[in-house]
């Protein structure tokens, strides 16, 4: 069993800045990445940040730029440190842990981020 856990979310006026952080316990074997990915009501859940073990990363174009994903390997921990916010950045953020050799996703809970105008 795999649990992940964020924190970090919270409201934030239009130019402020959140970080955000995930931990991840549990059988943890063959990590291939972790990262970060948000849902919009409506919407699908869309990749933010993805960092392999490494070193190696990946963004969406829109969070180029004002977004950095790192991560703490020996503590199985990533985060998300997130500047310029935008309205449009308002969504659930879910931490992301990919794993074995059938690349299985395992989802954290959430966390509500909002950016007022």
């Amino acid at each position: 069993q795999v649990q992940l856990v964020e924190s970090g979310g919270g409201l934030v006026q239009a130019g402020g800045s959140l970080r955000l952080s995930c931990v991840a316990s549990g059988s943890i074997y063959s990590i291939h990445h972790m990262g970060w990915y948000r849902q919009v009501p409506g919407n699908q859940r869309e990749l933010v940040a993805t960092m392999t073990n490494s070193g190696t990363t990946r963004y969406a174009d829109s969070v180029k730029g004002r977004f950095t994903i790192s991560r703490d390997n020996a503590k199985n921990t990533v985060y998300l440190q997130m500047h310029s916010l935008k309205p449009e950045d308002t969504a659930v953020y879910f931490c992301n842990l990919q794993v074995g050799i059938s690349f299985y996703d395992y989802f954290g809970q959430g966390t509500q981020v909002t950016v007022s105008p």
